[in-house]
């Protein structure tokens, strides 16, 4: 049954994206020819080593989003949460981070927001919903809208090309100009640059109907893949890991809605998927979480990113030889496999398991297994289709592109893990003439295992894995031949954040400043009113005398001094107050006199 269902899928997927056939005529010694057969065969002992082992598992369901929750969680994702729902009256919060989006990033969040507006409105949320053309005005009035009110997906290529990015003085995040677009046409097939100082999606925008389209297109062979390359740069290239980690958080927002933007552009649906929780083993080595075997090994090599029995299996198969002939092509035996992992559940952390009794291919079989085994994709359910749709991306450096902003957004642990895997194959890859695993070969036995995931447990999902099978294994391809790129954070996304962080430093700079005005202002009020409520002689006017006389009615009394003035007169003045016992009192009773003053002068 299952060999029927092979031939059904098999002719299916006879040709590449790229429309390059595939070789199933040729001998299955021949690896040097682009051929499925490997993939099949991966395949086949796939479900050999699931059929061996008994276990039931728990199958990881991947919930279907409701109208405008897709574009509500992307919000979230992306950290504009505060664009909606209560706390959109508050959407100052993201003034700086929106005034660095390129026109295409801003058309793609503009459409996530049009559509959980009108989502809301649909539902009848008691939330205050903005205009989606009010989110950017903020920053953008006197520069006119980014894109059409009634058409919020629509990006303006063909307008105001010679305009940069709002306030970046010279940070060029659009390709404007014609000369630039021109350099692009003229650029030669085997030697590519690959541009990191302008937006992907930009790019894609003004190039999109441009013969430079043509010029990646071709078959799957390892000779026929472009020579893409970094140019020099003086300022040198950021790598992921030379951030700091709150940086990294920016780039994860920017990265996400700069994919979002570029798929946009290039017609093709980006939808995050995401996993019902399940639960799952929280100890052991296969089926656990990276995170939970992370947090396991880190108890024993304190700060260690990448799971031990990761690190030994690829070290136990390069400490025999890597240029073993068919070297991870060639499977372990099943219940050895088997019998192993249950030895090393066992014996791995107490140091017991011995290790001279696994076999090269047994090595290389576990090591498939682990990535298998996860809870979930080494490349996570959320993302793990949209590696895969890179495949139907038009060109190839655009799926370049696509591919190292998808590296970008994932989680710091399976990032560490996926790329010690690639330089591993790497390291396999460079020992082809002996051991006969070209790029091609490698792809097609590793796409299955990091594609065709167990946890997904549908049979539509399994099926289109053989229609697939091409390109994901294309796809694994690049990842392989082009990993050094891929771990580079593109430079327009380093001057986003870095625009980000100075325009938060000035607006934090400007509120300590107003802080400490408005603190300044409160305690002069405050000291002017206490001065009002406690009068002393500095309130009393130039020429003026304040006389007290508690014992009398009129305790208090203001005099003008004059030149006729006279002690008598102020004496009599309290005395002319009638009040109870005041009467009693003689004016010769009663003195004036002097409490630190200088009448004497």
């Amino acid at each position: 049954r299952r060999s029927g269902q092979y031939t059904m899928n098999h002719d299916h997927s006879k040709k590449t994206p790229d429309g390059a056939l595939f070789d199933r005529s040729g001998s299955q010694d021949s690896l040097d020819e682009l051929s499925m057969d490997d993939y099949w065969k991966e395949l086949e002992n796939i479900h050999e080593t699931r059929g061996n082992n008994h276990e039931e598992r728990v199958a990881l369901v991947v919930k279907e989003p409701d109208e405008g929750e897709l574009e509500e969680e992307w919000l979230k994702e992306a950290g504009l949460s505060n664009l909606f729902g209560e706390s959109s009256g508050d959407s100052l919060e993201s003034v700086v981070f929106l005034s660095t989006l390129t026109r295409t990033q801003r058309a793609a969040v503009e459409k996530r927001v049009e559509t959980v507006t009108q989502t809301m409105r649909k539902k009848n949320k008691q939330h205050q919903i903005p205009d989606v053309r009010d989110i950017f005005r903020l920053q953008n009035d006197s520069k006119g809208k980014v894109c059409d009110g009634s058409e919020p997906s629509t990006v303006r290529t063909s307008e105001n090309k010679n305009e940069t990015q709002d306030g970046t003085k010279g940070l060029k995040f659009s390709l404007g100009t014609d000369e630039q677009k021109s350099q692009l046409e003229d650029m030669p097939f085997s030697d590519t640059d690959i541009n990191l100082e302008i937006s992907f999606a930009e790019q894609a925008a003004n190039l999109k109907d441009s013969s430079v389209g043509k010029m990646c297109k071709g078959g799957g062979g390892d000779t026929l893949l472009p020579n893409f390359r970094l140019p020099k740069d003086k300022t040198g290239t950021t790598k992921i890991g030379d951030l700091a980690p709150q940086d990294m958080k920016k780039v994860y927002s920017l990265a996400l809605i700069e994919l979002t933007a570029l798929y946009d552009i290039l017609g093709t649906e980006f939808k995050q998927q995401k996993a019902v929780k399940i639960k799952t083993k929280d100890s052991g080595l296969f089926g656990v979480p990276l995170s939970v075997l992370l947090e396991q090994d880190q108890k024993k090599v304190p700060g260690t990113k990448i799971p031990l029995i990761f690190q030994k299996l690829i070290a136990q198969i390069e400490e025999a030889t890597l240029e073993t002939e068919g070297l991870l092509r060639i499977p372990g035996v099943a219940t050895r496999i088997k019998s192993l992992c249950q030895e090393l559940e066992a014996k791995f952390y107490e140091g017991t398991f011995n290790w001279e009794n696994v076999k090269q291919h047994d090595a290389a079989s576990l090591l498939k297994l682990f990535i298998r085994e996860l809870p979930q994709p080494l490349l996570t359910v959320e993302y793990l289709k949209a590696f895969q749709d890179v495949q139907n991306l038009p060109m190839k450096k655009q799926q370049l592109q696509a591919l190292n902003l998808l590296v970008l957004l994932l989680p710091e642990a399976n990032r560490d893990t996926l790329k010690v895997l690639l330089e591993f194959l790497q390291r396999v890859i460079d020992h082809r003439d002996k051991n006969k695993m070209t790029l091609k070969n490698v792809a097609m036995v590793m796409a299955p295992n990091l594609f065709t995931f167990h946890g997904f447990g549908s049979k539509t999902i399994e099926q289109s894995e053989f229609v697939m099978a091409a390109g994901t294994a294309n796809v694994m391809r690049f990842m392989i031949q082009y990993q050094k790129l891929l771990w580079t954070i593109p430079k327009f996304i380093v001057n986003q954040v870095r625009k980000q962080n100075t325009e938060r430093q000035k607006k934090e700079k400007k509120d300590k400043a107003m802080k400490k005005l408005l603190k300044k202002m409160a305690c002069d009020r405050e000291k002017h009113e206490k001065q009002e409520k406690t009068p002393n002689d500095a309130d009393v006017p130039q020429g003026v005398i304040r006389v007290q006389a508690p014992h009398l009615s009129k305790v208090s009394m203001a005099i003008q001094l004059t030149e006729e003035l006279k002690a008598g007169d102020i004496v009599t003045r309290f005395l002319s107050q009638k009040s109870g016992n005041v009467q009693t009192l003689k004016k010769e009773e009663v003195f004036l006199y002097e409490i630190g003053g200088n009448i004497g002068k």
